[in-house]
């Protein structure tokens, strides 16, 4: 059978079938092959009834007493089947199934798997799996049994038998998409006793080398299918910069650069002057002084006769970015312009002009940045900030403003780094993981609603030194959950001598904007918000935030919340209240409060929700892994990366007759990302 056959041509998959197997995702016998176990269960050891356990999983061999009998019951039908062992009985029963009575002939001898409950006396057995003592082999006892991921109306003995039939017919026919130099290297098995041991392993030594060799595999490919579209989408540069003097930047600073910012500057300048496009990645925590580089990296262009170009998620932080870039370089003869949708015609019209024709060098907006009337004089480098808020076409509609513009991207979301070689493989990463000397450090508290009023104190205390808070709220308006109306309103009566405004999604942007910038001018003393505030809001004088409902929110997005506060020189704080008992909300929080590294934050929050939640939705760019954890096969990853450099570095088109398989591969993994991006 070749192995890129319909699903159709195996035997027991007709239409119906096969559309259900389209809605897990199975096109071919391909498909079928790599549709991996989640689960495993022991079913190796097979009792009489007699040996049965109550409220346990057994798997029983019974003979069928009697023919099975189908009766009404509720509303419902039940079907029942009398069974009989060696020293004892046993019954079975099923509700809504009954064309199963068909299945049974009197006398025949099964395996019934499932869970024993007493009812009057006699052991019985729920909807339980069955199979026939004489089929040979078994698939679903009497072994270490695969359990699959299946949707409605395909059944795990379905899937075992589909899959069984699949691989009896491809048996000496699946290729090995690991080139052989590579799977002698690492020392692995070959694919097809991988493939047999990983859905029917006969020991646990078995599986595990099995399940090592399908993860390498599968993280090898994607690994090589990432790095030859990067490869592929490499450009030449039409500005190439020269070595550049810094420092005349970093005296206007007034501190120096920390090791992990020098060293991430290092990594700009060498791909600015490299020749090629810059596309790189500057990912640090809070506080790690991302905005410095981003200004280092813009006075780079600019003295090399360039324009720099920062976008902003909004207005409020695109004035404060101008005026921290403005106060750094007028003194050194280079112009700044903000460019956002709130000027008026004529400083509009002033500042197009400027831009067009080189008068500013740098130019800091929002989307108004992408608009068809925005013409730069020599755009150069583009910078966006906050790298999730923007999409991948409006950073391309900035970029196309220019003469093949550098882009440089910045995060304050710490990706763990098992992600950021996937998400990000298409960039370079800088890792700013240092925090500059003098930052006074963040206390986190986590306390039950009991404690609110006396954390409301707190903030009224904090208020009357000249500090402010953030609340976040998880919901704009919620009877079930602490909600931004209904707390605002709240805050107000029990802390009547304060400011309080409140912030959401619902907003049109003009509020957001107004309300955001009299809090980073100090005239609000407490601001409840969504976590809308997550970006856009930069006030030094914020010592509070105040999370309600913390366990509705993700360990990283806590960590990102927190990082509202403590930007000042005055000593922060961040509560967050709870009163859920889940131990997952424990763990999560006892983290939170023990560390204030967003890196290893990062990874435990992986670790709890899972890669596909770790930013709270489903994450588009992250691959579908059929059989990789990436919590837990990290360092294989990070092998596989290395395996596939070798790889493309002596085969950049993989091309060689040794890589065929490979390439293949890639190619159908390129075509189904694009698919899925489309759709």
């Amino acid at each position: 059978m070749d192995i890129n056959a319909p699903a159709s041509e195996l035997k027991n998959i007709g239409p119906h079938r096969l559309a259900l197997l389209r809605r897990m995702g199975i096109r071919d016998v391909l498909d079928i092959i790599e549709h991996f176990p989640k689960d495993y269960e022991d079913r190796t050891k097979i009792v009489e009834p007699s040996e049965a356990a109550s409220g346990e999983f057994n798997a029983v061999k019974a003979r069928v007493a009697k023919p099975a009998e189908n009766a009404p019951s509720n509303g419902k039908i039940v079907t029942s089947l009398a069974l009989s062992g060696e020293d004892g009985a046993l019954s079975a029963i099923w509700i809504n199934q009954p064309y199963l009575s068909r299945q049974f002939r009197r006398g025949e001898t099964y395996i019934f798997g499932g869970r024993v409950e007493e009812f009057f006396g006699k052991k019985t057995m729920r909807a339980p799996d069955f199979e026939k003592c004489s089929s040979k082999p078994l698939l679903s006892f009497g072994r270490i049994t695969p359990v699959y991921p299946v949707t409605a109306g395909i059944s795990q003995k379905m899937m075992r038998g589909f899959i069984k039939t699949a691989l009896d017919g491809v048996r000496g026919g699946i290729v090995d998409r690991v080139p052989e130099r590579t799977r002698l290297k690492y020392g692995l098995c070959e694919k097809e006793s991988a493939v047999f041991g990983v859905h029917f392993p006969k020991s646990a030594r078995e599986f595990s080398e099995a399940r090592a060799r399908l993860a390498f595999e599968e993280m090898f490919v994607t690994m090589c299918a990432l790095i030859k579209m990067k490869g592929e989408l490499r450009s030449v540069s039409r500005f190439t910069c020269e070595k550049t003097d810094v420092s005349p930047f970093e005296r206007r600073l007034g501190f120096s650069f920390t090791a992990a910012q020098r060293r991430a500057l290092d990594e700009i300048e060498a791909d600015m002057r490299s020749g090629y496009v810059m596309n790189r990645l500057v990912q640090g925590d809070v506080g790690s002084g991302k905005t410095a580089i981003m200004a280092a990296a813009a006075y780079i262009a600019v003295k090399n006769g360039g324009q720099a170009a920062i976008m902003a998620p909004t207005e409020v932080l695109a004035r404060q970015h101008m005026k921290f870039f403005e106060s750094a370089f007028a003194p050194l003869g280079i112009n700044a312009v903000v460019l956002v949708g709130s000027l008026n015609r004529r400083e509009k019209s002033q500042a197009l002009s400027d831009i067009e024709d080189g008068s500013v060098q740098i130019i800091i907006g929002t989307h108004a940045l992408i608009q068809p009337r925005v013409a730069f004089y020599a755009l150069s480098l583009v910078i966006t900030d906050e790298q999730h808020r923007f999409g991948v076409a409006q950073r391309a509609a900035l970029a196309n403003k220019g003469l093949s513009p550098h882009s440089l991207v910045m995060s304050a979301t710490p990706i763990p780094r098992t992600l950021g070689l996937i998400l990000y493989a298409d960039m370079d990463i800088s890792i700013i993981d240092e925090i500059p000397p003098g930052r006074v450090p963040i206390s986190s508290y986590a306390v039950t609603s009991a404690y609110r009023r006396r954390v409301f104190a707190f903030i009224e205390k904090e208020a009357r030194n000249g500090g402010q808070a953030y609340v976040i709220c998880p919901a704009i308006d919620n009877e079930e959950t602490q909600s931004v109306i209904r707390y605002a309103d709240m805050a107000r009566k029990l802390m009547p001598g304060l400011t309080v405004a409140r912030l959401h999604g619902k907003m049109n942007a003009i509020d957001k904007n107004d309300v955001m910038a009299r809090f980073a001018r100090g005239e609000i003393s407490v601001l409840v918000s969504t976590t809308v505030i997550e970006v856009g809001v930069n006030a030094p004088n914020a010592t509070v935030a105040l999370i309600e409902n913390a366990e509705r929110f993700g360990l990283s997005q806590l960590h990102q919340l927190r990082g509202r506060v403590g930007r000042g020189q005055k000593k922060s704080y961040c509560v967050l209240i709870t009163d859920s008992e889940s131990e997952t909300t424990k763990r999560r929080v006892k983290a939170f409060t023990d560390t204030t590294d967003g890196f290893a934050i990062s990874e435990l929050d992986l670790d709890l929700r899972g890669p596909g939640d770790f930013f709270g939705v489903k994450q588009h760019g992250l691959p579908e892994f059929k059989i990789v954890n990436l919590y837990r096969d990290i360092s294989a990853l990070k092998i596989a990366q290395e395996a596939a450099k070798d790889t493309l570095d002596r085969d950049p088109r993989l091309i060689l007759e040794e890589n065929a398989a490979l390439a293949q591969a890639v190619e159908r993994f390129l075509k189904r990302a694009e698919t899925a991006a489309v759709l």
